[in-house]
């Protein structure tokens, strides 16, 4: 079968490989399409704990093709999606039930091989359902589930109001779930308006098109998007969705007394943020991390076969395996590239 390769970081290479079976306790699928995310260039350029050689991807759908000894459930036929994520079952924090913190968490498309590629066989546990779902919705079904997990960690009161940073794909689900679950106003920020008018067509209250931000744009930037909150003070969670620690720095000064900022957004191991410790304690503002997911896969298939998170407009570039250079040129270059997809 075709698959892109990497033998080590920044070298993508698309070339014919064994196709795998469907070992005991697996299923084989037929990828239909697997969605290219920023984790994906992270993983190009040898971080975010990329095991080379590796066949990158880890949002993706297909249709199940043969299935491993032991296996139920399953039908050859069923159009169903992957959780890429899987806990050692072991360490103390599995041991605890807090599995998304697993200290030996294996993924498919970063340390195991993923669905950049014409097939893929993932233990039987990992695997989901989909039929119903049109390929399109059901390819975001896994940074539907990160957004889920952001959602979970939030847990936003009745009534509050919401900046996200970021138009992009996990940011836009995110805003849908939040206006969804409870939060009152939802305003989206970013630099790109075609993305913008993608967010607001699925129905957002407010977006906000800033110039890009930067050490000397931060304060104008704080000012404007402070100044167009509902209660001209600021917001009671802002999400920074974008991996950009310039953009997480307006993270506390747009916050409300009380307010918390998530840290949702994928940034380099070597970035820092500028947190104020006596802001943080005398206005009890509260920091988080959203980083994985490992239970909120059937949440978020519920969500987007109900309509409460919606993906009309997001797929915006399609590449077969064989145009992969120009994917991660597409997702390093393009502003108007909103999600990628790429076509076996």
């Amino acid at each position: 079968m075709q698959a892109v390769v990497y033998d080590r970081a920044l070298e993508p290479e698309v070339r014919e490989v064994p196709e795998p079976e469907a070992g005991p306790g697996e299923v084989k699928i037929k990828v239909t399409q697997a969605g290219f995310c920023g984790t994906d260039l992270h993983l190009h350029h040898g971080g975010f704990g990329a095991r080379f050689p590796l066949i990158p991807g880890h949002e993706g759908v297909g249709v199940v093709t043969a299935l491993g000894d032991g296996v139920t459930g399953f039908e050859v036929g069923q159009q169903v999606v992957v959780n890429p994520n899987a806990y050692c079952g072991l360490c103390a924090y599995c041991r605890a039930g807090d599995l998304v913190r697993c200290e030996n968490l294996l993924a498919v498309g970063v340390n195991r091989d993923g669905m950049f590629a014409e097939y893929v066989s993932v233990p039987a546990g990992q695997v989901f359902v989909a039929d119903g779902l049109e390929p399109d919705t059901a390819v975001l079904t896994e940074p539907a589930s990160c957004a889920m997990h952001g959602l979970e960690r939030l847990r936003p009161r009745p009534g509050t109001s919401a900046l996200v940073f970021g138009a992009g794909p996990t940011g836009t689900l995110l805003a849908q779930l939040m206006a969804s679950g409870g939060v009152a106003h939802v305003t989206v920020a970013d630099p790109a308006q075609a993305k913008l008018d993608t967010v607001r067509a699925l129905g957002i209250d407010q977006t906000i098109a800033i110039g890009r931000v930067t050490e000397d744009s931060a304060q104008q930037v704080t000012d404007q998007l402070r100044a167009a909150s509902p209660t001209g003070d600021g917001y009671d969670i802002v999400v920074e969705a974008t991996g950009s620690s310039v953009v997480g720095d307006l993270g506390l000064p747009l916050l409300r007394n009380g307010g918390t900022l998530l840290v949702y957004g994928v940034a380099r191991e070597e970035a820092r943020l500028a947190l104020a410790p006596y802001e943080i304690f005398r206005r009890e503002l509260t920091v988080l991390g959203s980083f994985a997911e490992m239970t909120s896969f059937a949440a978020a298939i519920n969500a987007l076969r109900s309509g409460r998170v919606r993906t009309d407009g997001l797929i915006t570039h399609r590449f077969a395996l064989a145009d992969y250079a120009q994917a991660i040129e597409a997702a390093q270059h393009d502003a108007s590239a909103h999600k990628i997809v790429i076509v076996p």
